[in-house]
Order: structure tokens, then C-alpha cells, then sequence
């Protein structure tokens, strides 16, 4: 018998953010739990705690350090949660072309209508259909950090996948990659 796959994570957007922090899609255990980067093997949460990135959050929730459990909160102090595709797989590799194609027509339009201050989309994986199905590019590579592209008024800015799959990016990278982020974020101004 086969199991069904759970439903989707909730984007949590609204108009007027600062940023909105962009994954490729729900891993399935993520869906499952029902909040952004569950599997505690991910490394976001930690790198983003120990990063100035979450400063606010941590401060305005009284906690040293923030988890999955509270992904919701994050609206509240100005940052949004999505995905590129909203179908759990239990890696991106189970996402077909058209799947991505789709995906990024809808989180452009999402993008332009809400336009947060900056999106951030973590790996290179979720940002380059983004530019093939936004702007009909098929760059050969991707660098990480500021984007030339916008989306609107958005600024782009692209980190490294904190999944665990990304090993050769450390904890400690991405805290620093987090770091910068926060800094562009506060250059991008309100």
C-alpha cells in the first residue's frame, strides 16, 4: 500500500516584509511535521540562530535559539517562509521540469505582489528556474550573494543549502552566509 504524501507547508507571507527566506521544496518529514526544515539533521535552524539574521526574532521570543516549532513566529518579526515548489519529495531530484517551471511562475507572482524587501533563495537549485521561467536566462553558473536580477522591487540574494546533502558547506559558513544576508538586508533599507 502506498502512502499518501502529506500536504504541503503553509507559505507564511504577507505584505511588507523585509525578507523572505526561499527553499526548494518540502522534504516529505518536513511536510509531515508540518514546519520548515524539520528533520533536525538540517542545519538551518542552528546557523540561523547563532546568526545575527535572527537577532530580533530571538530577542522578541525571549530564546536563545529558534527552531522549526517556531516558524510561524518568523511573520511577526518581518521574514516570510516559502518554497520555489510546494510538493513534499523527499529530495529536490523528485521534482519534474515542469514542476520547477510552474513553481517559479507562481513564486514570481507571489513575489511581485507582496514585495518583500529581499527574497532569499537557499541554493542555486531553487534559484535558476527562477531565472529560466523569470527571465529566460540559462546561466552557466550561479554565484551565491547578491543577484543582479529583481524581481519588482525585490533584491535577490541566494545562500547555500543548509540540507545536509550540501556537506561542504559547514555549520559555521552558514551562520557567516546568514551573517551577510542580514547585513545586505539592512543595506537594501525600509
Amino acid at each position: 500500500m502506498l502512502e499518501a504524501t502529506p500536504p504541503t507547508l503553509p507559505d507564511y507571507l504577507g505584505p511588507g516584509l523585509d525578507l523572505v527566506l526561499i527553499g526548494i521544496n518540502p522534504g516529505l518529514y518536513s511536510a509531515m511535521k508540518g514546519h520548515y526544515f524539520a528533520r533536525k539533521n538540517n542545519r538551518f535552524w542552528p546557523a540561523f540562530s547563532a546568526s545575527r539574521l535572527s537577532l530580533g526574532m530571538r530577542e522578541g521570543l525571549g530564546l536563545q535559539t529558534v527552531g522549526p516549532e517556531h516558524d510561524c513566529e518568523c511573520l511577526r518579526f518581518g521574514i516570510g517562509l516559502t518554497d520555489v515548489v510546494k510538493r513534499p519529495t523527499a529530495n529536490a531530484a523528485g521534482l519534474t521540469p515542469q514542476e520547477f517551471a510552474r513553481g517559479a511562475r507562481e513564486l514570481i507572482e507571489k513575489l511581485e505582489r507582496l514585495q518583500p524587501r529581499v527574497a532569499c533563495f537557499h541554493g542555486t537549485t531553487g534559484y535558476r528556474p527562477v531565472l529560466e521561467h523569470g527571465w529566460s536566462l540559462r546561466p552557466k553558473a550561479v554565484a551565491l550573494g547578491v543577484q543582479n536580477e529583481r524581481i519588482g522591487e525585490t533584491r535577490i540574494f541566494v545562500v547555500p543549502n543548509p540540507s545536509p546533502a550540501n556537506a561542504h558547506f559547514r555549520p559555521a559558513d552558514l551562520t557567516a552566509w546568514y551573517d551577510r544576508l542580514a547585513d545586505f538586508v539592512d543595506t537594501v533599507g525600509s
